[in-house]
């Protein structure tokens, strides 16, 4: 199944925007208002799912047409390479070095819960929120339930409507969502199931499946947007597609009320169910999209697509759309596979449509990038380098002398980038000295290649290097 080449679309919308750029034209009545920022994040989306970032299977039409719209960043890397704490360094601009969560750890006696914000956190919503914007939380947090310090109307959101709690996320008809502290209850009928998992966590399926909670996230993002659209606003629009429901226990465990376009496909129902899962997601970007321009606030909006980790490359399916592209590992890895994302962002009359940035850029650049949008002094503490030049197209974008990563499952692991040079520690729980992998970017960015042996002195830096990126922390230890 193949879509109309990128570079033919980028053309034909690079003409049509430049005309506009050189006409001068802007949203009437909002020139001088902030701008707005919707941050829209997937879950568990591999680097190639889509078809701008090489995917030649699934159908993104509209994800597609925003980057021909705006700007692709090809080395922009996640927070973490799961859920919870890549959250965290998206909200607070922290790498996992300085970040209170830094894995999806449970937190008594929330029943299968996450480890809250803190209170004092300070989270790119709070800034906003402080600077005169509308902010809203849609979709998945996994930062906090109800009445705990990281229940996001603690922390800088004037509302929300989703997911708090990251596990029973996993199913897409639950028996209810939240809405601003409150449950709603929905028309699915759930049966519960307590697992031992690794994080033991609640999971939950459906034996009445109705009210599809990523349709209702789409419903609610729009209205959002249509009653604050003369005020400034900030959308936090974390989707849970195309995670999958691994508590299931009947049914697929990719959950969507159809298989559209892929219904005749020869393959088996999860495969069906990931692809119809992304193109419904890329349908509701495509409607919101749509709606900025009907409201006449679309040249006044920052709109920022991306995922939250790497794909879940345990399944076949994941294999056969080849959703890590040429990248190594997925999801639990700090591989490329598993941290390196796709990033669209489109903003008309600021972002030079059709083009494409290999600036080096992580989600804890988010808040300085957004603090800078809105005129808002940036924390002294934070990690994170705005990302606007790079953006707009300006020369003068300051670089990263480092990104890290660490992470504390499967074994225990951390990871570091400077430059081309890539350095990956794996299996810390077991080996506190486990050696140091090297591997060159630039020549290798599948990581087949083992270099330590041949560059000890660059091995030595970045081991260095990583002894002091990361500050002690009272939950989080590869001693424990």
């Amino acid at each position: 199944m193949r879509k109309i080449p990128l570079k033919t679309a980028k053309k034909i919308t690079l003409l049509v925007l430049v005309i506009g750029l050189l006409t001068g034209c802007s949203s009437a009545g909002h020139a001088d208002q902030k701008p707005n920022i919707i941050f829209i994040m997937a879950d568990d989306l591999g680097y190639a799912d889509l078809g701008c970032f090489g995917q030649e299977i699934i159908n993104t039409p509209n994800l597609d047409q925003m980057a021909a719209e705006g700007i692709m960043f090809t080395q922009h890397y996640a927070g973490n390479t799961v859920c919870a704490p890549s959250r965290c360094s998206l909200m607070t601009g922290l790498h996992m070095g300085h970040a209170e969560v830094r894995g999806n750890k449970q937190a008594e006696p929330q029943p299968s819960g996450q480890q809250p914000l803190l209170a004092e956190a300070v989270t790119v919503a709070k800034l906003l929120k402080d600077a005169g914007y509308k902010t809203a939380m849609i979709g998945k947090w996994g930062l906090g339930n109800a009445g705990s310090s990281g229940e996001p109307s603690k922390q800088g959101f004037d509302y929300y409507y989703g997911y708090l709690d990251q596990v029973l996320a996993h199913n897409y008809y639950p028996e209810f969502l939240i809405r601003n502290g409150q449950k709603e209850i929905l028309r699915n009928e759930v049966k519960y199931l307590s697992k031992e998992i690794w994080h033991k966590g609640l999971g939950s399926y459906s034996t009445k499946k109705v009210d599809y909670s990523h349709d209702l996230f789409t419903q609610d993002a729009l209205r959002f947007i249509d009653e604050n659209i003369e005020n400034p606003f900030f959308l936090y629009l974390p989707y849970t597609i195309p995670h999958d429901n691994g508590e299931a226990e009947v049914g697929e465990r990719m959950e969507v009320p159809d298989f559209g376009i892929y219904s005749d496909m020869d393959w088996g129902s999860d495969q069906k169910g990931y692809a119809a899962m992304i193109s419904r997601m890329d349908r509701d970007i495509g409607a919101i999209l749509q709606k900025l321009k009907d409201e006449g606030i679309d040249e006044n909006t920052l709109v920022i697509f991306t995922s939250d980790n790497g794909p879940e490359m345990n399944y076949s399916f994941a294999v056969n759309f080849d959703s890590n592209g040429e990248f190594r590992g997925g999801k639990r890895d700090l591989y490329e596979g598993g941290i390196r994302e796709p990033f669209i962002a489109r903003w008309p009359g600021r972002v030079l449509p059709g083009t494409v940035s290999d600036h080096i850029s992580a989600f804890w650049d988010f808040l300085p990038t957004a603090c800078e949008i809105a005129g808002v002094t940036v924390p002294g503490n934070v990690d994170g380098i705005s990302y606007l030049p790079a953006l707009t197209g300006k020369n003068n974008q300051p670089e990263h002398e480092y990104l890290y990563w660490e992470y504390y499952g499967k074994g225990g692991k951390k990871a570091i980038r400077k430059g081309p040079w890539k350095a990956v520690v794996n299996d810390l729980y077991n080996d506190p000295d486990s050696p140091v992998e090297l591997y060159d970017l630039e020549s290798d960015p599948g990581e087949k290649r083992n270099l330590a042996d041949q560059y000890p002195e660059i091995v030595s830096e970045l081991d260095s290097v990583m002894q002091v990126a990361s500050s002690p922390s009272s939950v989080y230890s590869f001693s424990q």
